[in-house]
């Protein structure tokens, strides 16, 4: 129940005030978790506690304890490690490398991620979720990511998930949040939130919606790998040496005509030259500029229709490069289109502002599910005559040479910016149409089966939520 006036005030009943533990804070009455849980209770169904369908350590239900970072920069010595802010990431390959033999030491190795795991963000930003793939086995966590590991013989995985993540699940989470500046939940607010039992052959399809679009995220991992392997082998590129291993101190003499056009260091360090180098001695070459369409919108006022249907889901530069981006702001149409930021499939984006060494030069290829999105204009829009140098120029702008002649065009102290008319005049390899469609090939495939992903994990809650509604 709401007040009409007041759009964030709600009226609590002094039945919920027994159910939540007495606690007089916002949290537990405005998630939406009463009404959750009412919607269970009036379940003809039976409901198991959560601790009673995992297993492992420490029950199944744990996050870790605190505990210093030692960073290594060689993966020969370290494993990847993922924070709170990186599990929804569609992209693992820059996760910084924690020590191996401390990760691996009895204090951490209980963090170290298996397949079909739920993972959920317990510190800072409560309740954001993701289902552990193939691909994220081997990869240790943070102790602000908790981990619920489903116990098979009881119940499937990607059922269990599809129920924690879905708009019954969340709130019931979410509403155990405590902590006036940086909020936390811990496993034993969780251990007893009661999880409906359908029949086991509702939930294996549920699961196996859930499965497959894990599945397909991981195929498209290797598929990307693929395309970056022949790019090397197609266009001949030496590997980017590691950072680590590039001289020090970062001395470049310059000649004064390069020099008149860009005085900032940076431009000129060891890895952005020898990636110039890589590029220039693959021979045939154009600016990107003149084999795609390159822009970057100007700056907007960002005006929000209150109806969904007079507006584009908004989203900014750092949600594109997440598995499934969502919005609950929804940018007038107007306003998408006076400042062309509605993103396209075929489309490339890249981040074009930030800190060097974050997202700044990073790009994604915009799928049929981002199709229809509005974007931050902080992010650089390539369009590509077709999919062929779509998937060409992705998998080259995304590789490590690409994204450090990309970086290396934004400017600025605190935080850079990049020049559209600079990216124009980038000098990109460009082999011939039978090797840009062999090397472009398996990115395009990657991009389809991520957006199919994303179609099966919207049916898979869909037809738990559903269930959920036709059981009351």
């Amino acid at each position: 129940m709401t007040f009409a006036s007041f759009k964030n005030a709600r009226i609590v009943r002094s039945g919920w005030l027994d159910e939540g533990g007495r606690r007089l804070d916002c949290n537990p009455y405005m998630s939406g978790a009463q009404e959750a849980r009412d919607a269970l209770r009036r379940l003809n169904v039976r409901k198991d506690a959560l601790l009673t369908v995992t297993s492992g350590y420490s029950g199944g239900i744990y996050n870790g304890p605190v505990f210093s970072r030692i960073w290594v920069d060689r993966p020969e010595y370290g494993v990847p490690f993922l924070g709170s802010s990186d599990i929804s990431n569609a992209d693992l390959a820059t996760l910084p490398l924690l020590k191996k033999s401390y990760a691996q030491s009895k204090k951490l190795s209980h963090l170290e991620l298996t397949e079909g795991t739920t993972l959920i963000t317990c510190s800072g930003t409560i309740g954001r979720m993701a289902y552990v793939r193939p691909d994220m086995e081997g990869i240790w966590s943070s102790q602000h990511v908790m981990k619920v590991v489903p116990d098979t013989s009881k119940i499937p995985a990607g059922y269990l998930y599809a129920f924690l993540s879905s708009r019954y699940g969340v709130p019931l989470i979410v509403s155990g949040t405590y902590g006036a500046i940086i909020q936390h939940i811990e496993p034993e607010h969780i251990a007893a939130l009661p999880v409906p039992r359908f029949d086991a052959r509702t939930e294996r399809a549920i699961a196996m919606k859930m499965d497959a679009a894990a599945r397909s995220r991981a195929e498209a991992v290797e598929l990307l790998q693929e395309s970056t392997s022949r790019l090397q082998r197609k266009l001949g590129l030496k590997l980017p040496t590691p950072v680590p291993s590039l001289p020090k101190p970062d001395v470049a003499a310059v000649s004064s005509d390069a020099f008149r056009d860009r005085g900032d260091a940076y431009y000129y360090s060891a890895r952005n030259a020898e990636s110039r180098i890589v590029f220039d001695a693959v021979g045939a070459s154009r600016a990107l500029g003149d084999v795609a369409e390159v822009f970057i919108p100007g700056i907007f006022k960002r005006l929000y229709a209150s109806d969904p249907q007079f507006g584009s889901p908004y989203v900014t530069g750092g949600d594109v490069f997440e598995l499934a981006p969502t919005s609950d702001k929804f940018l007038m149409k107007r306003v998408a289109a006076e400042y062309r930021l509605l993103l396209r499939k075929g489309m490339i984006v890249v981040q074009e502002a930030g800190q060097l060494g974050g997202l700044i030069g990073r790009s994604v290829m915009v799928g049929s599910y981002l199709d229809g999105f509005s974007c931050s204009n902080n992010m650089i829009r390539i369009v590509p005559e077709d999919d062929i140098d779509g998937g060409y120029l992705f998998a080259l702008l995304s590789s490590e040479h690409g994204v450090r002649l990309l970086s290396r065009e934004a400017a600025g102290s605190s935080i850079p910016h990049t020049d559209e008319q600079r990216v124009k005049r980038i000098q990109v390899p460009w082999p011939s149409r039978t090797d840009r469609e062999d090397i472009g090939a398996p990115a395009i495939r990657a991009r389809n089966l991520r957006d199919q992903a994303c179609v099966w994990e919207r049916e898979a809650r869909d037809m738990l939520e559903a269930r959920i509604l036709g059981a009351e």
